[in-house]
């Protein structure tokens, strides 16, 4: 961020493809309940949310082809954004000293959580030559006697992976196996695109893998479905009753979810399928477009995500980072450069990623050629010093 301060100091705009911020407008149900809320006082929520957003979310949840018994409300928590779901449930099902099998390359706030908690992240590597795929040998083939929990996004920050019902049900047998949990990270469950242009259907979730009441955790938020990041509402769904109640006793020291907001995401569970689907093609094709850009430059890779709006780039520079800084303090088209993010913060194995970037495509189609052009001129410029 310095360097983009000071690209911005020099005259330069900065687009920013190092951050999954949406500018697709916040849904339109989640703004009218902002405008609508009148209440006297804003006091406490319940320390494990509304009962009536609950009861919404346990309805939200059912819709998907879930395995077993339905969703309960008592079995959903609601948390201060998906993070605070997160830290909850490594919190809870890891002691210091334990570890945690992460996918890698992995949103780094995994890590960041384990850190705090001082819990071990265990890599599990994959690779962009096989689209990032996660097989259940590799998870078997990483554990330890340490080992509590893996962590899974599907679809993934930061390669867009997306895991098939057949993967996670092969995943969730190596995890009860072994007896650790299984929290699956379904943030972007509604963005996923299939091969042909109709209509996205959900990505599997865990919930609807049957046998896996005792070891499945879902991690969830509002953030990037209704493109409200700044409405800060998550939610941890598990079938496990010890569980949930030992997430309960840190959301109790928390004392309250925001208010407000349980208001405003409890409305964005009514916004019109049409509407979310405009919203799902519009980064079909922002994704099409930078991806076939990228392809495009010479010495430049990336396979095609499945689902969420992440990619992962090989670059045909050694250090990511530098040509990143480089882009901020030295470059500049038109008086416009690009800020990503040098991919080695997201991986745990040393040297992995040094040539590879992640980037959101969070932008327009427009701005995302003028970024593909600034890349393709930067990359020459860069070779050329």
């Amino acid at each position: 961020m310095p360097h983009a301060e000071l690209a911005r100091s020099r005259g330069v705009h900065v687009h920013h493809l190092n951050i999954g911020q949406p500018d697709l407008a916040t849904v339109a149900p989640m703004l009218e309940a902002y405008r609508l809320f009148d209440e006297a006082v804003i006091a406490y929520s319940p320390s494990e949310g509304f009962l009536e957003y609950r009861e919404a979310l346990a309805d939200y949840y059912n819709r998907l082809d879930v395995a077993g018994s339905e969703i309960r409300p008592d079995q959903i928590l609601v948390t201060v954004g998906g993070s605070e779901a997160l830290l909850f449930a490594i919190a809870a099902t890891c002691d210091p000293g334990d570890q945690i099998l992460v996918v890698e390359p992995y949103y780094t706030n995994y890590r960041g959580f384990a850190h705090i908690l001082g819990v071990e992240v265990v890599p599990v590597t994959t690779h962009a030559s096989e689209d990032f795929h996660l097989a259940a040998d590799r998870v078997r083939e990483a554990m330890g006697p340490r080992v509590r929990a893996l962590v899974v996004p599907t679809p993934g920050n930061p390669t867009g992976m997306v895991l098939r019902h057949g993967d996670l049900a092969e995943i969730g047998q190596v995890c009860v196996e072994n007896g650790i949990f299984f929290i699956v990270d379904e943030v972007y469950r509604e963005f996923v695109y299939p091969e042909d242009e109709e209509p996205s259907t959900l990505a599997p979730s865990v919930l609807e893998i049957p046998d896996l009441e005792s070891h499945a955790v879902v991690i969830d938020s509002v953030s990037k479905r209704y493109s409200g990041c700044g409405v800060r509402i998550g939610c941890l769904v598990t079938r496990n009753p010890e569980l949930r109640s030992a997430c309960l006793c840190f959301a109790q020291a928390r004392l309250s979810p925001p208010t407000i907001d349980q208001h405003a995401a409890a409305a964005a569970l009514r916004t019109p399928p049409h509407d979310m689907q405009t919203m799902i093609d519009a980064y079909r094709k922002r994704r099409d477009l930078l991806v076939d850009g990228l392809n495009a430059i010479p010495g430049v890779s990336c396979p095609r995500p499945k689902g969420a709006f992440y990619l992962i780039a090989d670059l045909p520079v050694e250090d990511s980072e530098d040509f990143c800084i480089f882009l901020l303090r030295s470059f500049d088209v038109d008086r416009e450069t690009l800020m990503m993010a040098p991919a080695e913060g997201f991986y745990a194995t040393p040297g992995s990623g040094r040539n590879q970037v992640r980037l959101a495509y969070v932008l327009s189609c427009e701005k995302l050629t003028r970024c593909l052009n600034i890349l393709r001129e930067g990359l020459l410029a860069y070779a050329a010093r």
